[in-house]
C-alpha cells in the first residue's frame, strides 16, 4: 500500500520530539494558554510574516471568529468558492451572512479574479479566497478589487502553510488569515486546532477574546465568546513541526517536480504553478477524463487517493435548500475529473515511478 499522507512516516521521523515536547507540557501542569501556546503564537507570527497570530481550536473556528470579529452577519454577503471544504461557507452561513460564489480557474482550481467585481453589491462585506491544494490565489487582483470597493480579504489558509505569493507568505496579505491545522495539513496538530493571522491589532484582540468567552480577564465578560482554544499539548507539538515546514515543503515540491516528469506523455492533465507562486502542494491533483475508473484501478493496486471534492458546496443538500444554487461549469466539470495522488514529504522516487506506472497502465 502507498500511503496518502504518510502520517506515520513524519511521526517516526521527529517522535523523540514530540514526546520530549509532550512531556514538557505535562510536567508544567498547565494545559491551556500557558508558554506553549503563547511561544506557537509568537513563532508563527515571525514565519507566516504578520504582528499577530491567535491560536483557535480548528481551521473551521478561525473563520468562523474571524467572521464574526468583522460583524459580518445578517444582510451581508461574503464572495468565495464552492470548490472548497465545506468550512469555507459554513462560516458564513453560521453567521447569518449570504456567500456568493464566484466559479474557479481550470488551471489552479483557485477564484477567477476576473469574475469578481460583477457580484459586488451594496451588500458585499468581503473577499474570501481560498488558496485551495496550496496553491496562492492571485491576491494583487483580489486586494485591488477590495481596496476600490471598500470591502475586507479574509484569507482562507487552510490547506497553504507557507506558500507564498510573490515572496509574500499567504494569510499575511489580506486583512485577516485563517489556517488548519488538521493532522494531514502541511502544518498538522495531533487532533484539530487552527491559526487566525493579522497585523490589525484591534482584530487581533477581539479575536482573542472571541476564542475565550469573550474575556478580557478572567471572569469578566465584554461579549458573547466561545470556548475555542488552541490547548498547551497541541502547540508544543506544533512548535516542533514548525521547524521542519520549509523542509517538507520543499520535499512536497520536489515529489510534484517528479510528478510532473513522469507524466509528460502521459494523457492527464498536471497541476499547474503560477510564475507569481510558491505552490506547496498540500495536494497533488490531477485531471482525467477516466476519473473514477482510474481511481479504482488504482485502489486495486493498492494506491490510496481521495477526491477533493466530488460534490461542490452550491451542489450540497444543505446549500441547494437555502436556495443557493449558482451557475459555476468549470467547478462543475473538473468535479468529475479530479483525483488526488499520495502526496506527503516521505515518498520516495520509487512509489512515484509505481503510482505514475499503474496510472499509465490503467488509462
Amino acid at each position: 500500500m502507498i500511503d496518502f499522507a504518510g502520517l506515520k512516516q513524519q511521526h517516526e521521523a521527529i517522535s523523540e520530539e514530540i514526546e520530549q515536547a509532550i512531556s514538557r507540557v505535562l510536567k508544567s501542569g498547565w494545559f491551556i494558554l500557558g508558554e506553549e501556546i503563547d511561544c506557537f503564537e509568537n513563532e508563527f507570527s515571525d514565519y507566516i510574516g504578520t504582528k499577530y497570530s491567535i491560536g483557535v481550536n480548528s481551521g473551521s473556528d478561525a473563520l468562523l471568529l474571524v467572521l464574526k470579529a468583522l460583524q459580518i452577519g445578517q444582510g451581508d454577503e461574503v464572495i468565495t468558492v464552492s470548490h472548497t471544504f465545506i468550512s469555507s461557507v459554513d462560516s458564513i452561513i453560521r453567521n447569518g451572512a449570504k456567500p456568493v460564489f464566484i466559479d474557479i480557474e481550470p488551471d489552479t482550481f483557485c477564484i477567477d479574479t476576473t469574475k469578481i467585481e460583477q457580484k459586488i453589491t451594496k451588500r458585499t462585506k468581503a473577499i474570501l479566497p481560498v488558496h485551495i491544494y496550496g496553491q496562492p490565489v492571485n491576491m494583487d487582483s483580489v486586494m485591488e478589487i477590495a481596496k476600490k470597493n471598500n470591502i475586507y480579504v479574509i484569507e482562507d489558509a487552510c490547506q497553504a502553510h507557507g506558500a507564498k505569493f510573490c515572496g509574500k507568505r499567504v494569510g499575511s496579505i489580506g486583512d485577516i488569515g485563517c489556517f488548519s491545522f488538521y493532522p494531514a495539513k502541511n502544518l498538522g496538530a495531533y487532533g484539530d486546532g487552527g491559526m487566525v493571522t493579522t497585523n490589525n491589532p484591534e482584530l487581533a484582540q477581539k479575536i482573542q477574546m472571541l476564542r475565550n468567552y469573550g474575556q478580557p480577564k478572567k471572569y469578566e465578560h465584554n461579549f458573547v465568546g466561545v470556548n475555542s482554544r488552541l490547548d498547551e499539548i497541541q502547540a508544543a507539538c506544533l512548535r516542533v513541526k514548525l521547524k521542519y515546514l520549509d523542509k517538507w515543503n520543499q520535499n512536497r515540491r520536489d515529489i510534484a517536480s517528479l510528478y510532473n516528469k513522469f507524466f509528460k506523455d502521459i494523457p492527464i492533465i498536471t497541476p499547474s504553478e503560477m510564475k507569481f507562486a510558491e505552490h506547496v502542494y498540500h495536494l497533488y491533483v490531477i485531471r482525467s477524463g477516466q476519473r473514477d475508473s482510474l481511481q479504482k484501478k488504482l485502489s486495486e493496486k493498492k494506491i490510496h487517493t481521495q477526491i477533493h471534492y466530488p460534490i461542490p458546496v452550491h451542489k450540497q443538500k444543505a446549500y441547494q435548500e437555502l436556495g443557493l444554487d449558482a451557475a459555476l461549469p468549470v467547478t462543475e466539470q473538473i468535479c468529475k475529473e479530479i483525483l488526488s495522488l499520495p502526496m506527503h514529504p516521505f515518498l520516495k522516487e520509487e512509489d512515484i515511478h509505481t503510482i505514475v506506472e499503474a496510472i499509465e497502465s490503467s488509462l
